[in-house]
């Protein structure tokens, strides 16, 4: 019974791992997953477009409401804790001895929503500046499974150059744009040493994406990809040192032609934010982004942050591929306690031994759990192309990488 509940949450894990993530389950982006579970975003792969191509005068907004679900949900009870013959109960006690309860009471809150099957569905058009009125029409509905209650959500968080880590990975830009290329110059050093590169869709719903939207990941539900940071040092140490509350990163390919259909990614304790690192005919309105109701364009170098629990779609109408990297940060109003939970709940999926009777075996699997969100860069830099790009050389130069299986 406890291995079957393991199982399903795993693959619902995996699904959403791959944010915007793409997906292969245990190579990961965030993939969105009807499960808390899963919940960590993943971006990496769906959506579909529709808009057509109409240059720089587009109207605002150009999504396909048609697909958009308006229904409204409300939550159900969840003073009854979990048993503790479930695996699901039994998390829900590793939280309580390791956090106080009125400190992670909306993570307890969120957890138990998820084992009762809810899906959170709300017009959020109230929450927008200005507020939008008209329900009806409106795009700004947000869907998240994986929902904990009290979040303020805003499709467009137009604060972003407030924060210090936006400022940080937007002053790299040039490094990291110029890593990426030179890597990318080599595809077939970068397929044979890289970790599932530029992976598609693995789930019936990260399909919606498209053929057209592909991801390389770095990090995942805080867990840093070896290989491919060693692959990327430059981008990896920028995001490192930026300080940014990052849970998932990586970079996303999205084809010429292509759009990704309105969704939502399931989870509204995660915001998304992008680092547009190619963008095609950059400024001409070609490469587009649409949340809730309004259109924006990426522009090359421009840190964006937004909520992808609300609906979102995306369209690129130029002839070339477009390149981002992709960040999945988590949401500015969770405490430090909050996220401490959320963590431990992700730990506990990917490590199950932590909630072992045995004292020994948990102590192992925490270490196990440290080691895995361990930075795993040291300063002497390393990569293909990373000395010539700003890494430090070191006594040898480049650096060798070892492919590491997962």
């Amino acid at each position: 019974m406890l291995n079957a509940t393991r199982t399903l949450l795993l693959l619902c894990l995996a699904y959403i791992c791959d944010a915007y993530s793409s997906w292969n389950p245990f190579q990961r982006p965030l993939r969105q997953s009807n499960n808390h579970k899963d919940a960590i975003p993943s971006h990496h792969a769906s959506r579909a477009h529709h808009r057509s191509s109409t240059g720089a005068n587009l109207p605002l907004h150009m999504s396909n409401t048609a697909s958009i679900d308006r229904t409204t949900t409300t939550p159900p009870s969840t003073t009854t804790p979990l048993s503790p013959m479930t695996f699901a109960g039994q998390v829900e006690q590793a939280l309580l001895s390791k956090f106080q309860e009125s400190k992670i009471e909306r993570v307890l809150q969120s957890w138990r929503l998820l084992e009762l099957d809810y899906e959170h569905r709300e017009f959020v058009g109230n929450q927008q500046s200005p507020p939008i009125t008209d329900a009806d029409t409106s795009s700004c509905y947000q869907l998240a499974p994986s929902y904990v209650p009290g979040l303020k959500a805003v499709a467009w968080w137009d604060d972003v150059d407030q924060l210090s880590w936006a400022n940080s990975l937007s002053k790299s830009y040039p490094a990291i744009r110029d890593e990426f290329m030179s890597v990318m110059s080599n595809p077939d050093k970068l397929q044979s040493d890289g970790n599932n590169i530029w992976a598609g869709a693995l789930t019936t719903d990260a399909e919606s994406y498209g053929d057209g939207w592909k991801t390389l990941v770095l990090l995942n539900r805080g867990q840093w990809d070896d290989t491919n940071a060693k692959l990327f040092p430059i981008t990896s140490k920028a995001i490192h040192k930026s300080g940014v509350p990052v849970a998932e990163a990586f970079f996303a390919s999205m084809k010429p032609q292509t759009s990704i259909k309105p969704h939502s990614d399931f989870t509204n304790f995660v915001l998304t934010s992008h680092i547009p690192l190619v963008i095609p005919e950059n400024g001409n309105n070609k490469c587009r982004l649409s949340v809730g109701d309004e259109t924006r364009q990426w522009l090359e170098g421009k840190v964006i942050l937004f909520d992808t629990s609300i609906y979102h779609d995306a369209v690129n109408e130029s002839e070339e591929m477009r390149y981002i990297l992709m960040l999945r940060v988590w949401h500015p109003d969770l405490t430090k306690e909050e996220r401490g939970a959320l963590q431990l709940i992700y730990d506990c999926l990917e490590i199950p031994e932590l909630l072992s009777t045995d004292p020994g075996m948990v102590v192992m699997a925490e270490q196990r759990a440290n080691m895995m969100r361990e930075f795993p860069l040291k300063d002497e830099g390393g990569g293909f192309g990373g000395s010539r790009l700003g890494g430090n050389k070191g006594k040898k130069g480049k650096g060798k990488n070892k492919k590491k299986g997962r």
